[in-house]
Formats: C-alpha cells, sequence, structure tokens
C-alpha cells in the first residue's frame, strides 16, 4: 500500500518512518510512504504558498495553485487508484470501521493544512475525503495524519507479527474495548495475575476475556455498546 503525504513540514516525518512496524513494513515492501513539499510547487522568487483570507481576519490559508499542482503532479506519478483525503477538524471522525475502509485502499494521497488551514476552493475542486483524528485542533495536520498511516498499516497482510493482533485489539472485531492483559511476573506489589488465565483452559479463558470486554466497555465506553449486549452483560451482573 502507499500513502502519498503533501504538506510543508515533510522533515517532520523523517524520524517517524524511521521507526519500529512502519520501519519493518517500509523495508519489506509492504508499505511505501512518500512525502512531498507543497513548497515545491510555489512560483515566484519567495515561492510563497500562503496568503491573508480575504474578508480579514485572523492568519494565513494555504493558497490554491500550488495545493492543486501539487496534487495533480503527485497523482500522476502513478497508475494506482488513489483515495485523496484532507486531514481536517470538520471532516468524517477516524475510527476503526473508517480505518478498515481505508485498508483497502490501494494509495492513499493525505493533504497536511497549516496555518488557517485551506483556501476552500481546495475542497470544492479537489473533492477530497475529509477526516478528523478528533474533536481538538492541532498546529498542523501532520500528527493526524502518521495517526491515520499508523492505524491503517497495521490492517495490512504481513505488517504485524502476529496476524490476529489487530482482530483483538478495542474497537475492532466484535466493537468492544479490549480486554485486559498481563505478563511475567505472576505478583508485582500485592497486584496478581486472575488464576483463570494460569488454568490452560482455553474455552474458560476466551469466555472470561469476553466478559472482560463487556465489562470494560460498559464502565468506559458504553456508547459503544448495542443494546442486546448490554441487555446480555445486565443478565450476567445479576
Amino acid at each position: 500500500m502507499r500513502f502519498d503525504v503533501l504538506t510543508l513540514f515533510p522533515e517532520m516525518f523523517e524520524s517517524y518512518l524511521g521507526q519500529s512496524i512502519l520501519k519493518l513494513a517500509i523495508q519489506r515492501q509492504l508499505v511505501d510512504v512518500q512525502t512531498h513539499n507543497f513548497r515545491n510547487f510555489a512560483e515566484g522568487r519567495h515561492k510563497q504558498v500562503d496568503d491573508k483570507p480575504f474578508g480579514g481576519g485572523p492568519g494565513m490559508l494555504l493558497m490554491c495553485p500550488p495545493v492543486f499542482d501539487c496534487v495533480e503532479s503527485v497523482q500522476g506519478t502513478s497508475d494506482s487508484q488513489s483515495r485523496l483525503i484532507m486531514m481536517s477538524p470538520q471532516g468524517r471522525k477516524l475510527d476503526q470501521k473508517l480505518v478498515e475502509e481505508l485498508a483497502q485502499e490501494e494509495r492513499l494521497v493525505v493533504l497536511c493544512g497549516r496555518y488557517e488551514g485551506f483556501d476552500d476552493r481546495i475542497r470544492e475542486g479537489l473533492e477530497p475525503m475529509e477526516i478528523s483524528a478528533g474533536d481538538f485542533i492541532c498546529n498542523g495536520g501532520e500528527v493526524p495524519a502518521m495517526l491515520l498511516i499508523d492505524t491503517v498499516i497495521r490492517l495490512i497482510p504481513g505488517v504485524l507479527g502476529d496476524e490476529t493482533s489487530s482482530k483483538f485489539d478495542s474497537f475492532s472485531d466484535s466493537g468492544l474495548l479490549e480486554h485486559p492483559q498481563f505478563t511475567r511476573p505472576r505478583e508485582f506489589r500485592g497486584m496478581t495475575v486472575p488464576e483463570i488465565l494460569l488454568s490452560g483452559n482455553h474455552e474458560a479463558i476466551a469466555e472470561w476475556r469476553h466478559e472482560q470486554s463487556l465489562r470494560r466497555t460498559a464502565e468506559r465506553r458504553s456508547d459503544l455498546l448495542a443494546t442486546p449486549a448490554t441487555n446480555n452483560l445486565n443478565n450476567d451482573a445479576e
């Protein structure tokens, strides 16, 4: 899978691309991540990419010409079908369902805004899919773009060492939060591992984990529970 990240600060991605699971996925050619600088497509002596908003107001906006030229140039570098994405607090909130949709794409081209955002004609003319990392504002779209990449690559076959790992993550498969997990030592500062996990009874362990997922979801994110699951949880607790 290929990601093209369009940004004013491609250097922000240098360390990120050289770490952990993503680094290994790139080395194994399971993932390709390329960065592109809007400023390389700006004209004039100063390579201007932003200007003051019409009608007044604070800050600066990214201008249409360098962004359009950058997008069109990047999209023309491959025959692969690409999905254009704009990281925006006004977009669809990133969740596991959306991540699963994006993981089916061959190529994602990701626009990272800065300053007060994009001239709205960029949204109107290029028609990107707008995605929000959450109900908060960042200094730019780069960190949300990294978050998007990090979530999507986990679902690409071969990226994770254990192919079942992503299946049991919170929000995956059942839509529940993940059950508690433990490793050695068995006892630490008076806290012990639940005996069921030491029993070797895999059926009982699976049942315990599912129950714990239900309980944790009810306690922390009850909005994720469908009515039938909530009723079953309540009945079990009685």
